[in-house]
């Protein structure tokens, strides 16, 4: 695959333009909502490259995917109207991107699993910023959120979240959430995360046991979020959430959950769930228009240097 442009050219900016003008945000928490509509000759599914280990995916107001290696750590970017991309972010030995989500301003915050946050020029794909976290044997940096002037990155192996500030360089804060929290050890705890809808706070999906909590910024305290219709979310991995509505992936599942929120999201009420025979254990979500688009880890196949693997869409 190639290495692409480092800039759109005139006529995908002209193109963004016009779709960002028509565009507008839809209360998900980060950058990565819009209701441009996509059209409907626009590719539903398109490959990824042999062995590369995709995990998260990002999308701003223009019609670009962003999508993380956890082989090297790599970013490529495709165009959303022709499926067609290629490297946006060299990979390097020892590097992985997980979880992503693409500012307003065009830097990408990466979660890169060893104990790193890394800030990526959407632009360029340079690396502006890197956070050390935390050590980087036993922790898992797994998933991150915008929200206010930081952005907020879920440690799947520790009951704490960490908040960078959104711009080139500042303080990160540690957040250990408290309340109702129940950390397990040896499995993935906090994985996905995103704002709640009054933009006071956070909700953070447990994949094991399976549940949600909001989380305050001020203390850390978390509060189970009572689950009606649903027994659980077990197996959950990102989350996505467009006003009161809250979509969660369950990888190993081939599903996501839609809920309604009530006003403090102290309730999710399972409306319905999505699936699609396309689905080979999704892990992130990311929005453009009427459509969500998904990557396949496919953790349950062979992850050897000839695994195939492909990003897939489905309607909201």
């Amino acid at each position: 695959m190639t290495r692409i442009h480092p800039r759109p050219t005139r006529r995908a900016v002209l193109g963004g333009a016009a779709l960002t003008a028509v565009a507008a945000t839809a209360g998900a928490g980060t950058a990565s909502a819009n209701s441009a509509k996509a059209p409907a000759s626009w590719p539903t599914e398109f490959p990824l490259p042999d062995g590369f280990l995709p995990e998260g995916i990002a999308i701003g107001s223009r019609p670009y995917a962003y999508v993380g290696s956890r082989a090297d750590g790599a970013i490529h970017r495709y165009d959303l109207r022709t499926g067609k991309g290629g490297v946006l972010s060299e990979g390097a030995e020892g590097r992985v991107s997980v979880g992503l989500k693409l500012d307003h301003d065009g830097l990408l915050y990466v979660a890169g699993s060893t104990g790193v946050a890394r800030v990526v020029d959407s632009r360029t794909g340079d690396v502006v910023t890197t956070y050390q976290l935390i050590p980087s044997t036993g922790h898992f940096i797994n998933d991150v959120t915008l929200l206010g002037d930081r952005a907020w990155f879920t440690d799947s192996l520790d009951a704490v979240l960490y908040g960078v500030p959104r711009g080139r360089s500042g303080e990160v804060t540690a957040l250990p959430l408290t309340g109702d929290w129940v950390q397990t050890p040896g499995v993935n705890n906090a994985n996905g995360i995103v704002g709640t809808p009054d933009g006071h706070g956070l909700i953070v999906v447990s994949s094991n046991p399976g549940k949600l909590y909001t989380v305050s910024l001020r203390t850390g305290r978390a509060r189970e979020v009572a689950l009606s219709g649903a027994a659980n979310v077990g197996n959950g991995d990102g989350l996505f959430r467009i006003g009161r509505t809250l979509y969660v992936v369950q990888n190993r599942l081939n599903l996501i959950s839609v809920f309604d929120l009530d006003a403090k999201a102290t309730t999710a009420t399972l409306r319905r769930t999505i699936t699609d025979p396309r689905f080979d254990v999704p892990t992130t979500v990311a929005r453009f228009g009427n459509r969500l688009y998904l990557v396949n880890a496919r953790f349950t196949s062979p992850q050897t240097p000839d695994t195939t693997f492909s990003a897939v869409a489905v309607s909201v």
